[in-house]
């Protein structure tokens, strides 16, 4: 007989990045809460690659920090090396990534939550969900029932989880653990719409067994930038990184034994990542390559584990010996953890609105990989959102929907209810047509008063905003003002970076203007410069650089709000608009779009298609 085990506002089935920080979001927020993982050793757990951040998934990073989430203040806090990645290119992809000490990262979270007012972390597995009247029932495993008005499902890649290594195929979830297995017949019960994902992890090898003498060696920034904007004690590089390469001996080995591999021979059937595949599919798909690069990063300061970016796979363990003996420095290498390759149920995202609520399940919210996407920061972006909007349902507060203009959480969201995604989804900042403006560095000033007005920022952080945003205002109109004189010793600067000598004087901001010049270049002939953080002649330098540019992504913002703003109808039915293409209406339905401009974004509605959307709204005053 089951046990009534305890009633919540909000319930969230699964404690990775995603499930994490939509439990703190709803605590925070004062809503009684409760998570669910299935071991709490492990929450927070990173069972791929031991780092945060990377190209666009540092952008991500950086605005949970500034709505008030914690995935940053965790990183910073347990940071063993940071470097910012594309630095030799526009401010507009420069992103931020971190070695962890993955353990230490766990432990963190998991002190985190447990720490955190309003919210119960317990370990039980969630095996049954049911709607009842107004509220969700979830039947755990051991015969307990707990009731909540909303339910959070942030299960990773748990739900029905399958291993696959060569031939070998057991149920699991991610580093050996229980998959969740009831739930998911539970979900399909629902008629929720689910299916199959494929996702892998490198082998894990013995430090003593690596050969760093023929390694180069991959050094942490020597100016760090901490992942948290309320973070003024910077983090310390302690620990280094190495990189090798495949070669023509590894290559042969894998395609010698591509039969043997469960993703060729067609035991697999979930959908695997197009931006993170095996070393077995780079081989096959870049045939014409004759090396590929792979990082070999520590797990933490107090393991000899080093993980092998970069080599994914899901070759039987005798191939996997194999080939890693052909590589630079692992001649010898003793492995800890094989690789493999994992495959998930998760849902359609096109059944979510923008609050990540279901459309066709009241109170039931989806966040993370269950959502179709891939990696710790995507997961822990909608997790953030979802908590937010769960608790909003039950507070009766306006739905949280961050517009992609606004943001790379607000893109990653609008790609995965609006777009949907065949594959497991990655952020790339090639996926915002604004990325000029939704840069790493000014994701405070984009979004921390917006955390404020949520009740996720303090009344002390906000009013360290305020106070950078007028110190930045009052150094542009400084810069603005200044003259500089020409003379020897600055000439000399200006032609060693191929720029044109001065003859009469300059206003600085024109120098800073000019591409080859920058602030620092110039500091030994700025006698007024006042003593300000790095950061304030940071954002001036961009905005001065890159003004012309910002003003036309500024411009194409408002013309796209202004198809933001024009909602449509949630009872709108679709296939009534007869003016409408099948294919327009099937869509239209299917997704039920919030806005014009959202309805616009959708693959096979086409500008005619918004046209007639537009004067059927018009007709029927909506």
């Amino acid at each position: 007989m089951d046990f009534f085990s305890g009633e919540y506002q909000v319930a969230v089935i699964g404690a990775g990045h995603a499930g994490i920080e939509a439990a703190l979001a709803a605590a925070r927020l004062g809503c009684r809460t409760i998570c669910f993982t299935i071991n709490l050793d492990w929450v927070g757990n990173m069972p791929c690659n031991p780092s945060i951040g990377g190209t666009s998934k540092g952008h991500l990073v950086r605005e949970i920090d500034a709505l008030g989430g914690e995935m940053g203040k965790a990183a910073d806090a347990t940071l063993i090396q940071s470097r910012m990645l594309n630095v030799g290119k526009g401010p507009a992809v420069h992103s931020l990534r971190a070695q962890i000490d993955r353990r230490d990262y766990s432990k963190y979270m998991k002190n985190c939550m447990e720490s955190q007012e309003n919210l119960d972390l317990v370990q039980a597995e969630v095996v049954k969900l049911v709607k009842n009247d107004t509220q969700w029932q979830m039947h755990t495993e051991l015969g307990c029932v707990y009731l909540a008005q909303c339910v959070i499902l942030a299960t990773g890649t748990f739900l029905d989880g399958k291993i696959y290594v060569g031939e070998h195929v057991r149920s699991s979830g991610p580093d050996g653990m229980f998959p969740a297995l009831g739930l998911s017949d539970s979900l399909k019960e629902m008629e929720l719409p689910l299916r199959r994902f494929k996702t892998g992890t490198p082998s894990r090898v013995n430090r003593r067994s690596v050969d760093f003498s023929a390694l180069e060696v991959q050094e942490g920034d020597e100016r760090i930038v901490p992942f948290s904007f309320e973070n003024k004690k910077l983090p310390e590089n302690k620990a280094v990184c190495h990189v090798t390469y495949t070669n023509e001996e590894t290559k042969r080995i894998i395609l010698e034994n591509l039969h043997r591999s469960p993703l060729f021979g067609g035991m697999i059937e979930g959908v695997g990542p197009r931006y993170c595949p095996s070393i077995e599919d780079k081989i096959v798909r870049f045939a014409d390559k004759q090396r590929h690069q792979i990082f070999i990063e520590p797990c933490g300061l107090d393991t000899q584990e080093l993980y092998l970016q970069g080599l994914s796979s899901s070759l039987p363990v005798d191939v996997q010996d194999a080939f890693l003996r052909t590589i630079p420095g692992l001649e010898n290498v003793q492995v800890m953890r094989n690789a493999y390759a994992i495959e998930y149920d998760c849902t359609d995202p096109l059944a979510l609105k923008p609050t990540l609520e279901f459309l066709d399940f009241d109170g039931l919210f989806g966040a993370g990989q269950f959502n179709g996407s891939s990696g710790y920061e995507e997961a822990a972006a909608q997790g953030l959102v979802a908590g937010i909007n769960a608790a909003h349902k039950i507070l009766n507060k306006e739905p949280f929907i961050l517009e992609r203009s606004s943001s790379y959480i607000g893109t990653l969201i609008d790609d995965l209810v609006t777009k949907g995604c065949n594959e497991p989804y990655r952020m790339m900042t090639s996926r915002s047509e604004y990325r000029l403006i939704l840069r790493q560095d000014n994701a405070d000033l984009r979004l921390t008063e917006r955390g404020y007005q949520l009740g996720l920022i303090s009344e002390e952080r906000y009013h360290a905003l305020l106070k950078k945003q007028e110190l930045i205002a009052a150094e542009r109109e400084r810069v603005e003002s200044v003259v500089l004189a020409p003379n020897e010793e600055l000439n000399a600067v200006l032609v060693s970076r191929e720029t044109s000598a001065m003859t009469t004087g300059a206003h600085l901001a024109d120098l800073i203007r000019r591409p080859q010049l920058n602030y620092e270049c110039l500091t030994a002939f700025d006698k007024t410069r006042p003593d300000l953080p790095y950061e304030i002649f940071e954002q001036v330098e961009i905005d001065l650089k890159y003004e012309g540019y910002i003003k036309r992504q500024y411009a194409a913002i408002r013309e796209q709000q202004r198809l933001e703003e024009k909602l449509i109808p949630d009872e709108i039915d679709y296939t009534q608009i007869i003016n409408l293409r099948t294919e327009a209406r099937e869509k239209l339905q299917k997704i039920r779009p919030r806005s014009i401009g959202q309805a616009a974004r959708i693959s096979g509605v086409s500008p005619a298609d918004i046209s007639v959307l537009m004067i059927y709204l018009a007709k029927n005053n909506t």
